[in-house]
């Protein structure tokens, strides 16, 4: 069977699912976007992207957790709950199907986030704290 590009309209829902994924975007959510009812959206998606729609979901969240894992010093579950996994059992079960490992190991296997940092972390900080500040003396 020869590639087809997905339609435009896959594309719509596609792009719902990377941008919330963290928030429990659903497959009827989705199916909307792309116009579709739920079954034959479904059926489509799978078609054109290779895993269904939850499937599709679930990998976002997962490949986001193993970016966080590496590049915060946040706990595995604070990593699960930014990604919308609520459950620290199903997100350490979820990771170790799809990494081969727990997060744990797969973030011990690595270098610790710190090790990342090009700068003095003084800098870091400074960087990261926000610019739009709305204390009463910085309107005066």
């Amino acid at each position: 069977m020869p590639h087809v590009p997905p339609s435009r309209h896959l594309l719509r829902a596609r792009d719902l699912a990377d941008a919330r994924y963290a928030e429990g975007v659903t497959v009827a959510e989705m199916a909307e976007a792309a116009s579709l009812s739920r079954a034959h959206f479904s059926r489509r998606f799978k078609e054109a992207f290779g895993e269904s729609p939850h499937q599709y979901v679930l990998t976002r969240r997962l490949e986001r957790a193993a970016h966080l894992l590496l590049v915060t010093d946040w706990t595995v579950t604070d990593v699960g709950v930014a990604v919308g996994l609520r459950g620290i059992g199903s997100f350490t079960t979820s990771f170790r199907r799809m990494y081969g490992v727990t997060p744990q190991a797969y973030r011990a296997a690595r270098a610790p986030a710190a090790q990342y940092l090009r700068i003095p972390r003084c800098v870091a900080m400074a960087y990261g704290r926000p610019r739009n500040r709305t204390f009463r003396e910085d309107t005066g």
